[in-house]
């Protein structure tokens, strides 16, 4: 394959809501580049883009495809990207390389629910973009609505390059008001014919592109004063601003198509070649260092992972956007997070499923490498000298939703485990953690659909059977006053026997918190706990009642408790444990003796000191539609949510809450019913809060029968 120098490379993500025709136009798109000899299409289940299992059973995107056609002189890389924002970790890594984002419209719902998500991911990352209104031949398209929708959702920046005569059954014919002309496709797809516009549209027409011209000039001060001047713009003049425009953003142009049937393809692979930046015209990458990155092919390389995959037959598949420098065959690159070499033995050019080989990648161009030892997703390879330096790394959302996993044959639970880590792998916002505390497997996910695809995928790809449970809460035990406990643990069984006895107070524990004064502290260990918290252990012993050398006996048996608290099983934390008197035998005491007297000691002290539960509290961002905010705040306070503010974005309102992570259950499918599918959250964790006495009875209650079914 030809080798493509940096400024005859585009790079385009095409973003926007299921069903609305990315994976049939990034099909026409590459027939009409000569990359494939037929189109295929999603209800034959033989596109280009979706070839996966899961997408041909479902008949949509689940994961976004690398692709790429040759058009005009030019290499167009094109990444599809799934509609659902369960997925939207494909399009957040998609915008991530893209320099252009193409929002696909479908021109009979108008802006939808994908439509606004995509927009505000766009918006985040600051991407260029442009806008199609696709399926202008169902009976249903309505351009105009569509453009009104548009506008209205989205600013006056949007504005139209082209518009449709005959949106419909039947529809062929497109004006385009850059070239001022009228375009009628064949039936079948195709170049058009290229006509003057007819009288009676061309009022319209150059009202339109008089506003594409005024958009055009904002974008350059040397073109808003030729403007001034002249009235007008040349055609070289308002290529160059409209390309200025796009690379910033002030102008968002509006296209046509058919992409079913290859309508309007031509045209906007003709814009995409003349019109859209190339790597090196928009805003520069940067290093998690701030360094900018030049696009320099005599630089050292600088290649950044966004994307690995799994192929059959051929294994690991990692996606990379280059940079800086020049890479080629069998090059040496180091991983810039673990220092480990990698070799790229084969550099390829990829259309979904189909591969071309490269003898070199330029800086801004996108391919595929295969086996990398330990390069995974948000990685930099590099030759730099700095080989610590990093491309800023993708950020991923938050898990929204979590289920315990089991493997329904036991035999399987340790291939789940490898299946889940390769998942992870492939899919950052798939998470897994398996939990010694709560005795499960957690995975959590964007949403349901997210979830119900992986398990679909653990199953029938890696054939391990698995069930989902509802996940436990990762509770914690504490204290809220002073207690004292005593124990002596004393066995004889012939021989040496075991004694020990240990005299303890226990108090909570708080940032700042000055020693207690009741007894001396002679020594202090501070314990930064695994599960957060902090446990102080204070020897406080005079006279040597207690050897210091059982001292870290009676810690490890304190230790032990906390990480099964008296009242729940769950970790204890925050306490402060003095250890003041005790008795010791000559003989029989020894640490296992101390260690268990210091464990009861220490749940006999707990007890008394005014237990409390804690809960993990979230923080809570939902999006939600003007109109619909008073159903999702009832919902929410029924939650025991804690409304900590209110914002408006756009046509929508966000809400901020605090809520308690065990109220979180279905969630996800409450606000998609209570919103028609428009609203979207987020959430984070923020801390452990004391749970409402109602709630922590009803947990000790739980516990208490899960024990005696236990026993």
């Amino acid at each position: 394959m030809k080798v493509y120098q940096t400024n005859e490379i585009k790079n385009i993500a095409l973003v926007g809501g299921t069903k609305s025709g990315k994976t049939t136009l990034a099909e026409a798109m590459l027939f009409e580049g000569g990359v494939i000899n037929r189109r295929g299409s999603v209800d034959d289940k033989n596109s280009v883009s979706d070839y996966r299992e899961i997408e041909l059973e479902r008949e949509a995107s689940v994961f976004s495809t690398v692709m790429y056609s040759e058009y005009a002189g030019k290499k167009i890389n094109i990444i599809d990207t799934p509609g659902f924002d369960d997925f939207i970790g494909e399009v957040v890594a998609s915008l991530k390389v893209a320099d252009t984002a193409v929002m696909v419209i479908n021109a009979q719902n108008g802006v939808e629910v994908g439509t606004e998500i995509s927009w505000r991911n766009i918006t985040k990352l600051e991407k260029p973009t442009v806008l199609m209104i696709n399926q202008l031949d169902h009976e249903k398209a309505n351009f105009e609505e569509s453009l009104r929708q548009l506008r209205q959702q989205f600013g006056n920046k949007v504005i139209p390059a082209q518009y449709p005569t005959n949106a419909g059954l039947g529809f062929d014919t497109i004006v385009d008001v850059l070239e001022m002309k009228m375009y009628k496709f064949p039936k079948d797809g195709g170049k058009p014919e290229v006509t003057d516009i007819p009288e009676e549209e061309k009022a319209k027409a150059e009202e339109l592109q008089n506003e594409i011209i005024e958009a055009a000039a904002e974008s350059d001060e040397s073109l808003m004063e030729t403007f001034f001047e002249n009235g007008s713009l040349t055609p070289e003049e308002l290529s160059k601003g409209i390309k200025l425009g796009i690379a910033t953003r002030t102008m968002f142009p509006v296209f046509c198509a058919s992409a079913k049937h290859n309508q309007g393809t031509t045209t906007f692979l003709e814009f995409i070649a003349n019109s859209l930046p190339a790597p090196n015209e928009v805003k520069k990458e940067k290093t998690d260092e701030g360094k900018e990155l030049e696009m320099n092919p005599d630089n050292p390389a600088m290649a950044f992972i966004f994307k690995t995959a799994i192929e059959p037959h051929l294994g690991e598949i990692s996606f990379f956007k280059v940079y800086d420098g020049t890479l080629t065959e069998a090059i040496d690159l180091v991983n810039s997070s673990s220092d480990t070499k990698e070799r790229l033995s084969q550099l390829y050019a990829v259309a979904g499923k189909n591969r071309s080989k490269l003898e070199k990648v330029v800086p801004g161009d996108i391919a595929a490498t295969i086996k990398l030892k330990e390069s995974r997703t948000n990685t930099t390879l590099t030759t730099a000298k700095n080989q610590s330096a990093k491309v800023a790394p993708i950020k991923f959302p938050e898990p929204k939703i979590r289920l315990a996993v089991k493997a329904k044959n036991t035999a399987d639970e340790e291939k789940l485990a490898g299946v889940l880590k390769e998942m992870n792998n492939i899919d950052p916002t798939l998470f897994f953690e398996q939990s010694k505390e709560l005795k499960q497997v957690i995975l959590s996910g964007q949403g349901e659909l997210h979830l119900n695809v992986a398990k679909w995928m653990i199953e029938n790809i890696s054939k391990v059977e698995i069930e989902f449970l509802t996940p436990k809460i990762p509770y914690r035990e504490t204290i809220t006053k002073n207690a004292k406990a005593t124990y002596r643990h004393k066995k004889q069984s012939g021989g040496a026997g075991q004694f020990g006895e240990v005299f303890i107070m226990i108090e909570p524990h708080y940032e700042g918190k000055p020693n207690q004064t009741d007894y001396p502290v002679r020594g202090q260990d501070i314990h930064e706990l695994e599960w957060g918290g902090k446990l102080v252990f204070n020897n406080c012993i005079v006279g040597g009642s207690i050897d210091a050398r059982f001292m870290p006996a009676i810690l490890k048996g304190v230790m032990e408790k906390m990480e099964e608290g008296p009242l729940t099983g769950s970790y204890a934390r925050d306490i402060v444990v003095n250890v003041y008197d005790g008795k010791m035998h000559p003989v029989d005491s020894n640490e296992v003796s101390f260690k268990l007297a210091g464990r009861h000691a220490f749940r006999e002290a707990f007890k008394n000191a005014g237990p409390k539960i804690l809960e993990p509290i979230y923080d809570v961002e939902v999006m939600v539609p003007e109109e619909k905010m008073g159903d999702v705040m009832t919902d929410l306070q029924g939650r025991r949510a804690i409304i900590m503010g209110m914002d408006s974005e756009g046509n929508f309102q966000k809400i901020k809450a605090k809520v308690p992570l065990a109220e979180m259950n279905k969630f996800s499918t409450t606000l998609s019913s209570l919103t028609s599918g428009r609203g979207m959250y987020g959430m984070k964790y923020a801390e452990y809060q004391q749970v409402p006495a109602d709630v922590q009875d009803k947990l000790l209650k739980a516990y208490e029968a899960e024990q005696e079914e236990e026993e």
